[in-house]
């Protein structure tokens, strides 16, 4: 992230963060991080879980906890997203050092954690990318999808997370999870989507190999930087937001991050990523066939992890509507993020008429 000077920090407590509370949190559990006074803010961009920076003006640190208000059972785990990024620590998949964590409500009145904070840029526009030209686009994008391979070779039992999530069965319940998910945010009817779970649950194939999965993999997930040196080619430094990593099939991340290809046409609104319009940026298919072809994996048949990942968008999309809707929601850019609803369920109908 980029740096930013004192004076751009709020001197009064974001939302959802008693700074006060932080400070005796941090005194007990990680002596010696902050010193002083703290101030902090929230990180634009996040529709989901809060990101904040906090800082003593000397360091700065970055913390996560769920959104406010209306929050989704097991959608906002800031225990299992600190348990997989430590894990994860001393492989080839970068992470940020993670420094505390707060299992319960006491301190700040939800769950959070404390981490570092990684220098790099979490490209989430088009025309944030367009000033570096086609070829490093490509080179960016390239080493996005190396990173999605390198997280599907690690051996979750290798790194202690064994136990993270039960592979068996586990696309039944993620269709499953994710109808729930959609039941607990309903406010209004959506064409096709009851359809779309239904087919989705008629239609579950037999799964691969397990593997780490992140569960929301994309560019703007990943925060990347030029590399000093002689060779200054781009480096993914970071991969953030892992609330709904777990262990299961690595194809519905591989289908997600296709699935995100769509979204920018369909909807004319910097409310979500538009990478996919900047020029040099790879295609689906083109980041599919670098992905396989990487990683071994066979991605012939995607048709219903594809379906599933609309589906799955397409639910998440009508969580953050449904905050906004309630006034729960922090930042800007939410009054049309539920325009995409349809549409995407519209896409997963199609991905599964497919193969």
């Amino acid at each position: 992230m980029p740096d930013l000077p004192d004076a751009d920090l709020a001197q009064q407590d974001p939302p959802g963060l008693p700074l006060d509370r932080l400070r005796a949190f941090l005194d007990e559990e990680a002596p010696g991080l902050l010193e002083g006074g703290l101030t902090g803010r929230v990180i634009a961009g996040g529709k989901s879980n809060l990101t904040y920076e906090v800082g003593d003006g000397r360091r700065t640190v970055i913390v996560r906890r769920p959104p406010l208000g209306h929050v989704l059972a097991t959608a906002h785990d800031m225990v299992r997203e600190h348990r997989v990024i430590t894990a994860l620590r001393d492989t080839p998949v970068p992470v940020p050092e993670t420094y505390a964590v707060c299992p319960g409500d006491a301190v700040i009145g939800a769950p959070f954690y404390v981490m570092e904070r990684v220098e790099g840029t979490p490209y989430r526009l088009a025309r944030e990318l367009e000033p570096l030209g086609p070829s490093r686009t490509r080179a960016i994008a390239d080493r996005m999808v190396d990173t999605l391979v390198a997280l599907h070779k690690v051996d979750p039992a290798e790194v202690g997370l064994g136990d993270f999530g039960r592979p068996e069965g586990f696309l039944e319940r993620q269709v499953r999870r994710w109808k729930q998910q959609l039941d607990a945010s309903r406010s209004r009817d959506i064409d096709g989507v009851d359809e779309l779970h239904a087919r989705l649950a008629a239609s579950v194939p037999e799964q691969g190999p397990p593997a780490v999965v992140h569960g929301d993999f994309r560019l703007d997930n990943l925060l990347v930087r030029e590399r000093d040196g002689q060779d200054r080619r781009d480096e993914v430094t970071a991969v953030l937001d892992w609330e709904m990593a777990t262990i299961g099939d690595p194809l519905t991340d591989v289908a997600l991050l296709a699935a995100y290809q769509s979204l920018p046409h369909m909807m004319q609104t910097n409310a979500v990523s538009d990478v996919a319009l900047a020029p040099g940026f790879p295609t689906a298919a083109e980041l599919l066939e670098r992905y396989g072809a990487a990683s071994g994996r066979d991605l012939s048949s995607l048709s219903f992890h594809l379906g599933l990942a609309y589906f799955k968008l397409a639910v998440i999309l009508e969580g953050i509507h449904y905050r906004y809707t309630q006034g729960q929601t922090v930042g800007a850019g939410f009054a049309s993020i539920g325009q995409a609803t349809g549409p995407l369920v519209a896409a997963g109908l199609r991905a599964l008429e497919e193969d």
